[in-house]
């Protein structure tokens, strides 16, 4: 079974990141690069993730005009990543032009296309946030009207919380893949993300990858809190 966990690497620094991933690399499958390490390290930080031999998940989450998003996608798939984010909010024009700039670029460099990765809502919303922005649905409607919007733009995978998982999975084509972050052990103090589900019940509930960040990254022994997250998923 190819293992499922992509490991945030939410940490302030090169050292730590570098350090960190060498520690758990062998308890998990890809690791996550987001907006903290990628403005800390640039994208040497990519390179030299990638130099391990490990799949990089890059979560920007591009959100603009087309033609902007579509040259952000292209440098990306020149870092040679294998997942990239952008917001299903930017609209289908946008969504579109992300995939095509993704398989354009990685055919041109002949490699397979990164997965464009589809942000539906965040985990840290809820409906009553929602509705404060100005979107008088629940989380529910909103994140099938986005994924909707994305599938028809041709995108392959979508980022959504696990417990949206079960009903995107009557909706959407058997091979879109679905990234759950929201991913908790139960054994972390509260913090700002709202809708979420343990690592099993997301991997039954249908999500193929599980982004995990703090309860390996903060843990006491990384190492051994990723190996305990992945035996509890066989």
């Amino acid at each position: 079974m190819r293992n499922p966990i992509i490991a945030a690497l939410d940490v302030p620094s090169v050292e730590q990141a570098l350090q960190l991933a060498e520690q758990i690399a062998p308890a998990v499958g890809a690791f996550k690069i987001g907006k903290e390490l990628f403005v800390t390290a640039g994208p040497d930080i990519v390179k030299r993730i990638r130099a391990t031999g490990a799949s990089v998940f890059l979560d920007l989450k591009f959100h603009d005009i087309p033609n902007t998003v579509a040259k952000a996608v292209t440098a990306a798939v020149q870092l040679d990543v294998q997942m990239l984010t952008v917001h299903t909010s930017g609209g289908f024009e946008m969504l579109k032009a992300a995939e095509k700039a993704a398989e354009d670029a990685a055919w041109k460099l002949g490699r397979i296309p990164p997965l464009v990765l589809g942000v539906t809502v965040l985990t840290s919303l809820d409906t009553a946030a929602l509705r404060e922005i100005g979107f008088d649905v629940n989380v529910e409607y909103q994140v099938r009207r986005l994924a909707t919007v994305a599938m028809k733009a041709g995108l392959r995978g979508l980022v959504c919380s696990p417990q949206e998982v079960v009903k995107l999975r009557q909706t959407i084509p058997p091979a879109m893949q679905l990234v759950t972050p929201g991913i908790r052990t139960g054994a972390e103090k509260a913090d700002d993300q709202k809708r979420t589900l343990t690592p099993k019940e997301a991997i039954q509930a249908g999500a193929n990858w599980l982004v995990i960040g703090r309860p390996i990254y903060a843990a006491e022994n990384p190492r051994a809190a990723a190996e305990k997250i992945l035996e509890s998923l066989n």
